[in-house]
């Protein structure tokens, strides 16, 4: 018992593991450091079922498995989810300046330029948006593609600039309003989803103090073995479920 309990922890901790080494090292070092997170990101699931096979079984690994996907996948989809939203914060902030900018007359480039000061998470992209102005070359941007467009058609048609990047500036934070109350919204129903989905472990801890003994169930008879894979089955779909509907609502 104290074993499995180990394994477990082990297994949680693993999944902390950083993906990647901090940005301060030079380019040498961190192509050194970064290849065992990398590798220890992508293969730490299937070691970690290995490690618990030989206590919990074959239906323990599976189920192993199909838990660390619906973990893997749940955080996934939450990252996503902030990071659309810090990035329509963020290419708002950008607009607003170039809009103020350019009402106090100055040039576009100037304006990208003081933009890329006051963002300067986004001062890399504002600073090739700004050269390829300045060459009259073509105006690509992955992150401000908004800014970008509105950049292009302005100098292809001679429209003010800063009236057309008004009105994409406030487009934008529109939808990011609608972003942040659809979240607030959803607080609710997201808590719910992941109470259900942990209620499961809850009942076998509360079992066990019982002495119901029920992991000796799940790992060694041939139906608990059965039920531990179908119940993690359920709690994958359950999970892949909600957040389905979540992103039908548009809360992505």
């Amino acid at each position: 018992m104290t074993a499995m309990w180990g394994l477990l922890l082990m297994g949680a901790g693993s999944l902390c593991w950083p993906s990647a080494p901090p940005r301060a090292r030079i380019a040498r070092r961190r192509v050194r450091a970064w290849r065992v997170p990398k590798v220890w990101s992508r293969w730490k699931w299937l070691l970690l079922a290995v490690a618990v096979t030989p206590v919990a079984g074959l239906g323990g690994a599976v189920a192993t498995g199909l838990l660390t996907l619906a973990f893997r996948q749940e955080r996934r989809d939450r990252r996503r989810t902030d990071a659309v939203v810090v990035s329509a914060e963020r290419a708002a902030a950008v607009m607003r300046t170039m809009v103020a900018e350019l009402r106090a007359g100055a040039h576009p480039v100037s304006a990208a330029e003081a933009a890329a000061e006051a963002v300067p998470e986004l001062g890399g992209e504002l600073r090739a948006l700004a050269s390829a102005a300045r060459l009259d070359g073509e105006l690509r941007s992955a992150s401000l593609r908004e800014l970008a467009d509105v950049w292009a058609l302005a100098r292809k048609y001679g429209l003010p600039m800063a009236v057309v990047l008004d009105a994409a500036r406030r487009d934008v934070e529109a939808r990011l309003a609608f972003a942040r109350r659809l979240r607030a919204k959803m607080a609710g129903p997201r808590a719910s989803a992941a109470v259900l989905t942990g209620l499961p472990a809850v009942c076998v801890v509360l079992g066990q103090s019982m002495g119901a003994d029920p992991v000796h169930v799940l790992t060694a008879t041939v139906p608990g073995q059965l039920l531990l894979v179908a119940g993690s089955a359920l709690i994958w779909t359950g999970g892949s479920w909600c957040r389905a509907l979540l992103g039908k609502a548009g809360f992505r």
